[in-house]
């Protein structure tokens, strides 16, 4: 038999052996124990069978049951049947049908990790840290991440109800998405900004994003960077070889990147950087991370922190330090299995607690949004500021593609507060190098 470790959502990591042996390790009482315990769930089994009111299907009774073993255990934990193991692998191709959110369950409550860049969910204004509290007319008090899922998705076209809670507004909304087939980019908007800093966003670790990912660093050395603003605000993470791929890229030889640690020896692991020679070693970094960064994008972020390589600027992350393994079994469903913690390289396990940035920024862009849109029934139409942007516009019709695009770009990251920051905390690094120099 052989697993798949993953640390985050729907997604696959490594195929990692697993033996037989190791599974079944315990003492003769435990197993006696066990053996007992089973005893009881065949009773029980064989009863509901013949007595319950209507005739059920076996193999339902075992699923049902088996949702209730894995759910007891913790919130990432699941039981697949065939069809959801199958969109589970469907999922890491990178597209797939739904409302582009990343879920988990957070102090018992449905919360949004994050929801994708461009999806539904995305432009429909939810937000990382957002409570489900109802999904239509189901209310998630008692729902598990399976059922919730489940719900969330639907053919494309659908139309879906979910309720949020959004605390720190003291906010319940209804927000009414229309289901899509979600498409996954996973590097956003690579470009050179002020005093050749490269900026390039990654928003999940998929199997290709680490060649993108080194593609598009290499095309911005080549345009002139040398530093670069690494913005994992966010991104729920994906697989673990990946994260561990894209952290080497900018760490030497020899220096921690994650370590594992489960119940057995097997889960234990230290995975370090074998990168003796890479272009990107002595670029000024400055990682973004915010309340939707987690699993993978904290194990970049820790590592490229710990080791001294990187600037950590936003807020706190997420803090999903598990990580789970994807069993299959032989009918075609499937497990999904909390098998280890994993630890930044100074020993922390973020589980539950996130990574506290090193220049901690409220995201305030869209809150000055909102308050510009208040402002604008009010202002005289007069106003001076309602002049100038209305001339802009005029300019711009006149602008090719691409230098409207180039106009547009550095706006956004001018108005970008947290962006701002990291960029003024490379330009310090480079003064300090001219200093030691």
């Amino acid at each position: 038999m052989s697993k798949k470790t993953f640390i985050l959502g729907f997604v696959f990591i490594a195929l990692l052996g697993v033996s037989s042996a190791g599974i079944s390790q315990g003492t003769s009482q435990n197993k006696k124990d066990l053996y007992s315990q089973v005893e009881l769930f065949s009773y029980a089994l064989t009863t509901i069978q013949s007595e319950y009111v209507d005739v059920k299907d076996p193999q339902d009774l075992i699923y049902g049951a088996l949702r209730g073993m894995l759910s007891s255990l913790d919130p990432h934990s699941q039981f697949m049947d065939p069809d959801e193991y199958k969109d589970l692998k469907t999922e890491t191709e990178g597209k797939f049908g739904g409302l582009g959110i990343e879920i988990s369950l957070k102090d018992n409550l449905l919360t949004v990790i994050a929801p994708l860049e461009d999806s539904p969910a995305w432009r429909a204004g939810i937000k990382a840290g957002d409570r489900i509290v109802k999904i239509d007319h189901d209310v998630t008090r008692d729902m598990n991440l399976d059922d919730a899922v489940k719900k969330l998705r639907g053919n494309p076209g659908t139309r879906v109800t979910i309720t949020i809670l959004r605390e720190r507004e003291d906010l319940v909304k209804d927000f009414v998405i229309t289901r899509e087939i979600i498409h996954v980019d996973d590097i956003k908007d690579p470009h050179i900004m002020d005093d050749h800093i490269g900026y390039v966003r990654l928003t999940e670790f998929r199997e290709n994003s680490y060649e993108e990912l080194h593609q598009a660093l290499e095309k911005l050395k080549s345009q002139g960077a040398d530093s670069l603003v690494l913005d994992l605000r966010n991104n729920p993470g994906g697989l673990l070889d990946v994260a561990i791929r894209i952290a080497e890229d900018f760490l030497p030889a020899g220096k921690t990147i994650v370590s594992t640690k489960g119940r057995h020896s097997s889960e234990d692991t230290v995975a370090k950087s074998e990168n003796s020679g890479g272009d990107f070693l002595d670029w000024p970094m400055a990682v973004m991370i915010n309340e939707g960064s987690a699993s993978g994008s904290e194990i970049v972020a820790g590592a490229l922190r710990d080791n001294k390589r990187a600037v950590l600027v936003g807020v706190t992350s997420f803090g999903k330090g598990s990580v789970q393994s994807v069993i299959p079994l032989p009918d075609g469903s499937g497990l999904r299995l909390t098998t280890a913690k994993y630890f930044t390289p100074s020993g922390v396990c973020i589980n539950g607690i996130g990574i506290t940035p090193d220049v901690v920024i409220e995201d305030k862009t869209q809150e000055d949004k909102d308050d510009d849109k208040e402002k604008a029934g009010k202002v005289n139409t007069e106003d001076v500021d309602t002049i100038f942007s209305d001339l802009e516009r005029k300019d711009n019709k006149n602008l090719s593609t691409e230098d409207k695009k180039l106009n547009d770009q550095k706006k956004k990251d001018l108005e970008d507060i947290q962006l701002q920051s990291a960029v003024n905390v490379i330009k310090g690094i480079k003064i300090y190098r001219k200093f030691q120099k």
